[in-house]
């Protein structure tokens, strides 16, 4: 006869619970790549009609779907992990993508502003105050980020060894604020936040080729990166537009965004040859957001030479964006992707 007491199972809830600590805030880049996708679809309206209208729409109900439940599942990981927040916070790279999270809500406030400003006050309202919310988040992260810097090494100070494009995402945000905040009446408060944006970008611009000559290359699983380098002058150029800046200046931002497009294609055999991680995500919103500049200057005088290449890049990164989604959904199933960072 058989005594032995029988084994209990962890329930899925349990094993669910369990995989969230490795629930890194990198994964809120999902909702920046399927925002900026919708951004380039809207921008594409005059050109496709209502199909890019409907596209953009069903990209920004993805969006703000994908954000609900990673919103959802940090707060179970925070309750049940809080020592892995805390390492997060804590880490010499992951740290600069807390910011991904206020960027989320500004883009996914700035779709709304694109799609529903003006049809409800109520809704206007709620637009303007989820900015609102997503802007403030914005500077308060970019100072902590900034602020860490400020410490010796052993603090969490700067090391050429970790310096890498990710850093570059807090200026993102800053850089995207015209987008959204001219439209709701902000224009004033949106420069002052495009101008922090732009004196960051400069810097560490600057300070990203100074770690390529004293640290070397950027290690094989950061590649993906690399495309970081378009978001600034990409999203930097569509705010100039917001804010009628010289048209000079634009395509000057644009010219910088080919430049940095050309020198992170250069990286695509070796992200290929690297296998799957949610780094591979940090292409999908300088893509959509170079193809958004793209697409807004085929309108601009000088510009109609730029149609069929537009589309193209909106081709493109939509393969991209959607290849990266099945991606992620295949690791998940398979268990490759909420496992302990190698």
């Amino acid at each position: 006869m058989n005594t032995q007491a029988p084994t209990h199972q962890p329930s899925r809830i349990t094993r669910a619970i369990a995989l969230l600590e490795h629930l890194a805030p990198a994964w809120f880049a999902m909702v920046m790549g399927w925002c900026g996708l919708s951004l380039a679809w809207l921008r594409a309206t005059d050109v496709l009609g209502d199909t890019a209208l409907g596209l953009g729409l069903v990209g920004s109900l993805f969006a703000l779907f994908v954000f609900v439940l990673l919103c959802i599942s940090c707060v179970v990981r925070l309750t049940f992990h809080p020592n892995a927040v805390a390492a997060d916070m804590r880490h010499p790279v992951r740290h600069a993508f807390m910011a991904t999270l206020p960027i989320s809500i500004m883009l996914l406030a700035t779709l709304g502003i694109h799609l529903f400003w003006g049809t409800d006050r109520t809704l206007d309202t709620a637009m303007t105050f989820l900015w609102c919310v997503g802007s403030i988040l914005e500077i308060v992260a970019t100072v902590w980020v900034v602020e860490r810097w400020l410490n010796n090494a052993e603090n969490g100070g700067l090391q050429w060894s970790t310096f890498t494009p990710v850093f570059f995402v807090p200026v993102v945000g800053n850089v995207l604020a015209p987008l959204g905040g001219v439209s709701i009446g902000l224009e004033a408060w949106a420069t002052a936040q495009f101008g922090v944006g732009v004196f960051l970008w400069l810097v560490l611009q600057t300070l990203l080729f100074v770690r390529l000559a004293q640290a070397g290359p950027l290690p094989a699983r950061l590649a993906p990166s690399w495309f970081i380098t378009l978001v600034p002058p990409s999203i930097g150029g569509l705010s100039l537009l917001q804010l009628d800046a010289p048209l000079t200046l634009v395509w000057m931002a644009w010219g910088i965004g080919v430049f940095f497009l050309i020198l992170a294609s250069t990286q695509v055999n070796i992200i290929r040859e690297q296998p799957f991680s949610m780094a591979n995500w940090g292409m999908s919103f300088p893509l959509a957001a170079f193809t958004s500049l793209t697409l807004r200057m085929t309108q601009a005088p000088g510009g109609a030479w730029l149609q069929m290449p537009a589309t193209l890049l909106l081709a493109i990164t939509s393969l991209l964006i959607l290849s990266l989604t099945l991606s992620t959904w295949r690791g998940l199933r398979h268990g490759q992707l909420l496992v302990p960072e190698k």
